[in-house]
């Protein structure tokens, strides 16, 4: 951690004094105050900070009548944990006491620094990068040299300036908290439905069904139901960006990238590089309603599936690993997609994987796998209904991408 230019690219108004340049020592005090176990124990986390023991949601095995020899902590004291080079000092709102392994410290003038303002620049990137001087040992074995960390130069300004910028950051927090949240609820939503939204083995019909809806589900092979097509053998070397006459759907975006139901107009589909690859592949050019399988993956998600709603003006073909099927009778819009990645279908390919560090799917294996499906109308309104939870779920995943790189811009910005 080199000495630093003294005043930050982005700063609130009205404030104009250059930021104090002081060796962390001069600014921090390292505290070792034991003897107090009739307080909480507090554990360290990577991104919570200090919380207490009973909260973490797992058992920590320990002797109470160490506990007397546990350091205390205060609300707002820091605290370098084991792993502390990967996430930060742990900063403390809560009194406590924990590991007597760790190291507490603690501003030495308390009213003259926030210390919320350092809990979010100890958490940052940029200040976790800077960590790597002062750090010692091999990997997840490093640890944090307290004493170089002490001989470190640190930029701040006023206690008022460091107060308005913890509070941007907390209300950034706040929002992200929101919707990592809402984020999370649709999710398990989602995930409940899927399983309530098709049968269960040995059932007729679903747990839960729109209103109108009685008659029982049809049940086919998937062979019936389906005829392969082609696909390429090209990997991520063959495709590009850019430009091209054709586009290609590769088996890593469909595990990683791509939902149950795919958009070719928004997904940027990559292009395939050589123009003379399409007319090998003219019978098997995608079409909307088509569903592609990943064939391999490393580990059960091997079979993941994608239902294509709508492609690009360039010819589409299927790529590497991957297993495109044509539907021989109309399906509901988004049911299929929704359907072939459930856990009512997914798992009748567990038994059928072979592989140990790769798992891989078969065309032999999906031919025989049964289909169950409704009437038209009744698949048309589970897709659109489940759809809408995907719509949910990506616009509060964008939101909270959004506001984690406004966040990320800001403390590159407003610190120094």
């Amino acid at each position: 951690m080199a000495e630093q230019a003294k005043v930050p690219a982005i700063r609130f108004a009205g404030f104009t004094d250059p930021w104090e340049q002081r060796k962390a020592s001069e600014v921090f005090q390292i505290v070792d105050d034991r003897g107090h176990p009739t307080l909480p124990v507090l554990s360290a986390t990577q991104n919570q900070g200090m919380i207490y023991r009973d909260d973490s949601g797992r058992y920590i095995g320990h002797d109470e009548s160490n506990e007397i020899g546990y350091k205390r902590v205060l609300p707002g004291d820091f605290v370098v944990h084991l792993r502390s080079f990967q996430g930060g000092f742990a900063h403390s709102q809560y009194e406590g006491i924990t590991s007597p392994a760790y190291t507490v410290f603690r501003a030495k003038e308390p009213t003259s620094h926030s210390d919320r303002f350092w809990k979010h620049w100890f958490m940052s990137e940029h200040f976790i990068a800077g960590l790597s001087t002062v750090t010692y040992g091999i990997r997840d074995g490093r640890s944090i040299s307290v004493d170089e960390f002490m001989n470190t130069f640190l930029a701040f300004p006023a206690v008022e300036e460091q107060a308005a910028i913890s509070r941007l950051f907390d209300y950034l927090d706040d929002l992200i908290t929101l919707h990592q949240r809402k984020y999370d609820k649709l999710v398990i939503f989602k995930k409940s439905m899927l399983e309530k939204m098709f049968p269960k083995d040995g059932e007729s019909v679903p747990e839960i069904r729109f209103a109108g809806f009685t008659d029982p589900w049809e049940q086919r092979k998937f062979g019936d139901c389906f005829e392969f097509l082609k696909s390429n053998t090209l990997s991520r070397a063959g495709l590009n960006g850019e430009n091209g006459t054709a586009r290609n759907v590769h088996y890593g975006d469909i595990l990683i990238k791509f939902g149950d139901c795919l958009d070719g107009e928004r997904s940027d589909l990559p292009f395939i590089t050589d123009d003379t690859v399409l007319p090998k592949y003219a019978g098997s050019i995608l079409r909307e309603g088509d569903v592609i399988f990943a064939d391999t993956a490393e580990d059960e998600t091997a079979g993941k599936c994608v239902e294509l709603r709508k492609l690009p003006k360039e010819p589409t073909i299927s790529g590497l690993h991957t297993i495109p099927a044509r539907p021989r009778f109309p399906f509901g819009t988004g049911y299929l997609g929704h359907y072939l990645n459930s856990d009512a279908y997914h798992r009748q390919l567990l038994p059928l994987m072979q592989g140990i560090k790769v798992i891989s799917v078969s065309k032999a294996a999906l031919q025989d796998t049964q289909v169950r499906f409704p009437g038209l109308s009744e698949q048309s309104a589970i897709g659109a209904a489940l759809n809408e939870i995907d719509s949910l779920i990506t616009l509060h995943q964008r939101k909270l991408e959004l506001l984690q790189n406004i966040k990320k811009s800001l403390l590159d910005k407003m610190f120094v």
